[in-house]
């Protein structure tokens, strides 16, 4: 049984410059360590390339890091985000679906550019790909600063408000798995499920709480409850349905350098929480400094 401090300070979902962050994991563990924070999850886009620099600098920073992935996934065009904490990165059908979207999304990033381009917008893929740096998920993130790069837009939120919308004329779909499939790889690849800010409205359509259940039942772990997308009504949503399907419940920064303006640590996960997706998953070892 894991025993994490009961007063540690835990944030399960952060980003690094391997998906659509802004600094390296390094300089995130870095920051997290000089926001009070002892526990951090690294959980790029679909890649695990940011996991073995995040463990040298929590080792270094004396911050534990939670290996994970934020598996994107998609339900009758819906967009839903899966969080995998420790699944064992060499996982053959786990890790053949995360390329499958990764191609999926390059495709998509082509004919996204070539759109904007046709009604005048200043965007190259050069120049996207460019920007994107060590990102092996490109993504609207990576356009977005292109656009802020040229004054179209102020910052990513306003790209994404404006001109990226995923009900805009230049949004374009991308292959990704059905949640319930996501859950099942994850699981069966030793990791512990957790949905991401599920009623996140904002952001686009959300899904129904039978989805979620149905992600229950194909073996996720808890629900992302306190996270800044969701306001107080959604808030009190996911708590009672996690309540109700029996789920943990967790909390996130879902920090995303200077991309978004989340700050470390301003959501958090209870240590016994960690505790528990620590015993149920067995894919990987926690990296950076121990507990």
């Amino acid at each position: 049984m894991h025993r994490t401090p009961p007063d540690a300070v835990v944030d399960l979902h952060v980003h690094s410059d391997h998906s659509d962050g802004t600094e390296p994991p390094r300089a995130v563990v870095e920051r997290a360590r000089r926001a009070g924070i002892d526990v951090v999850a690294l959980t790029d886009h679909d890649v695990v390339s940011g996991w073995a620099e995040a463990d040298e600098a929590g080792r270094r920073t004396g911050v534990a890091v939670v290996p994970g992935i934020e598996v994107s996934c998609s339900w009758r065009g819906i967009s839903v985000h899966l969080l995998a904490y420790l699944p064992d990165p060499d996982d053959e059908a786990l890790t053949a679906e995360l390329e499958a979207s990764r191609r999926s999304r390059d495709t998509r990033l082509q004919v996204m550019i070539e759109r904007l381009r046709a009604d005048g917008y200043p965007v190259r893929e050069e120049e996207v790909r460019a920007l994107a740096g060590d990102a092996g998920s490109l993504g609207r993130p990576h356009v977005a600063d292109v656009l802020v790069r040229h004054g179209v837009v102020r910052t990513r939120d306003e790209a994404f408000e404006e001109i990226l919308s995923s009900s805009g004329p230049y949004y374009v779909t991308h292959a990704a798995p059905d949640p319930v499939t996501a859950t099942e790889l994850v699981v069966a690849a030793g990791g512990a499920a957790v949905v991401a800010h599920p009623f996140a409205g904002r952001r686009g359509r959300v899904v129904d709480d039978r989805v979620v259940a149905d992600m229950a039942e194909a073996g996720m772990v808890g629900v992302e409850v306190d996270h800044r997308d969701h306001g107080p009504q959604e808030r009190a949503h996911a708590a009672e349905l996690a309540g109700r399907l029996g789920l943990l419940r967790t909390g996130s920064s879902d920090y995303h350098g200077a991309g978004k303006q989340n700050r470390l640590g301003e959501h958090t996960t209870d240590p016994g929480v960690l505790d528990r997706i620590l015993d149920l998953a067995d894919g990987t070892p926690m990296l950076g400094a121990r507990i």
